[in-house]
């Protein structure tokens, strides 16, 4: 592995800055809109570390993370870091590192690259980890959503004065609410972190400077086999209540938007050459979006369809991307 130069590192310390303002932004006034400043905010690490290599991915991670600590504080860059710097960076590492092709049964003058189903694996443990930890650290529980509920049920009372909410029902709904954000939470943000990387790989490979090459993500993305016993165990948990019913929710959450993005996938893969495709993908998007049922069904269809499919370059060709520094 070639040692860093100064150029490198301050461009890596140029994207932990642009990082770092960019959550800076989205802080300020919370909204829908900071949500996507906060994804953005991965971009930079993303690009720097599948354009640069890992030293730059360092440099920008940590220049964002002392930023974030100086401006505002220490937990924040903590928080800031476990969302988007250390699983933007820890993506492009695993993007960029190549074994030869002939120790996984393959021809000798072939790369074989991190296969894109276990990349997807790692971002949903990231976030399922960094779920769980900012939950700890701001106490997430009843005291928190509860209270949500009955300001809900308050308004609801100013305009019909006539609602006489049940007691049960009012305590299944605080139930419903307490497990639903972490699913919700975890869920989104491995979505928006994985368009994120998609948008990064795209911009790189259009510089030229990528390492990996561009896949074909239809064909190519889907969960890794072990990935259902991990939704499984998250979906036990949630039956036992308490902490480990949180836990449940967060990993059901992160990984079931996993095989939902590979469930997408598998349907752009087999719409292929269909004069139907576009409209019927419109609608499929739309109503995953609206209803609970046709999301169900694309998770299932990502569930039914999981294999790893592992991208191959020529080691020697003139023509081919230049050699990664890293090895699986």
């Amino acid at each position: 592995m070639k040692r860093p130069d100064i150029k490198t590192l301050l461009i890596g310390a140029l994207a932990g800055l642009t990082a770092a303002l960019l959550v800076l932004g989205a802080s300020i006034q919370p909204s829908f809109f900071s949500a996507l400043l906060y994804t953005a905010s991965a971009l930079p690490i993303l690009l720097v570390g599948l354009g640069w290599g890992n030293a730059a991915a360092i440099a920008a991670v940590v220049s964002a993370a002392a930023l974030a600590a100086i401006f505002t504080s220490p937990s924040f860059a903590l928080i800031m870091t476990l969302v988007t710097l250390l699983p933007a960076g820890w993506l492009s590492h695993l993007a960029n590192l190549a074994r030869p092709a002939s120790e996984l049964g393959g021809p000798d003058d072939l790369l074989a690259w991190y296969p894109l189903s276990d990349i997807l694996l790692h971002l949903c443990g990231l976030v399922t980890f960094a779920v769980i930890v900012i939950g700890v650290m701001i106490g997430y529980g009843p005291e928190i959503t509860d209270p949500i509920v009955d300001l809900l049920i308050t308004s609801v009372k100013q305009q019909q004065p006539e609602f006489m909410p049940d007691p049960a029902a009012t305590a299944q709904t605080k139930s419903l609410i307490l497990l639903m954000l972490p699913v919700v939470q975890g869920g989104m943000w491995v979505s928006m972190l994985f368009a994120a990387y998609y948008l990064a790989v795209r911009i790189v490979a259009a510089s030229g400077r990528g390492l990996r090459p561009r896949e074909d993500i239809p064909s190519s993305l889907r969960m890794n086999r072990n990935s259902i016993f991990i939704f499984l165990a998250g979906l036990a948990a949630c039956f036992f209540g308490g902490v480990p019913a949180l836990v449940g929710a967060t990993v059901i959450g992160t990984f079931g938007a996993g095989f939902m993005l590979s469930g997408f996938a598998s349907l752009h893969f087999r719409t292929r050459g269909k004069d139907w495709r576009i409209p019927a993908l419109i609608l499929c998007y739309l109503a995953s979006m609206l209803m609970l049922l046709p999301a169900l069904l694309i998770l299932v269809v990502g569930l039914s369809d999981t294999r790893k499919a592992i991208a191959l370059t020529p080691a020697k060709d003139a023509d081919a991307p230049k050699q990664p520094d890293t090895k699986i």
